[in-house]
C-alpha cells in the first residue's frame, strides 16, 4: 500500500493532467454535431498509426524472451493497422457519397 502512495504521491501532476484530458475530451466530443462524427472518427483512427509505431518500438526493444511484450507488441500492431486501415476505408465511403453520379 506504501509503494502504491509514494507512486500516487510522485506522479501526482501527471494524474492532474490525465484528469483535466478526461474532463476535456468530454466536453469536446460532447459538443461535436453527429453529422461531424463520423469524419472525425475515421479521421482519428488514421491518426492511430502512432500506435504502430509504439508498439514496432516496443517489440524491437523486448527481450528475445520476453513474450509477454512480442505478444502484446505484435496484437498491437495487427490491431493498430485494422484501425488505420478502417480509417481510411470509411474516408473513402464518406467521401464516394459526395462525388456526382456517373450517367
Amino acid at each position: 500500500m506504501e509503494a502504491v502512495l509514494k507512486w500516487l504521491s510522485d506522479n501526482q501532476q501527471i494524474i492532474y493532467i490525465v484528469i483535466l484530458m478526461i474532463f476535456v475530451g468530454i466536453e469536446v466530443i460532447g459538443r461535436v454535431p453527429s453529422v461531424l462524427h463520423t469524419p472525425l472518427m475515421s479521421g482519428a483512427n488514421a491518426i492511430h498509426g502512432v500506435v504502430i509505431i509504439g508498439a514496432i518500438i516496443v517489440m524491437g526493444k523486448a527481450d528475445a524472451g520476453n513474450y509477454v511484450a512480442l505478444v502484446l507488441g505484435f496484437l498491437a500492431v495487427v490491431l493498430g493497422t485494422l484501425n488505420v486501415v478502417g480509417g481510411f476505408v470509411v474516408t473513402d465511403r464518406m467521401l464516394e457519397m459526395f462525388k456526382s453520379k456517373k450517367k
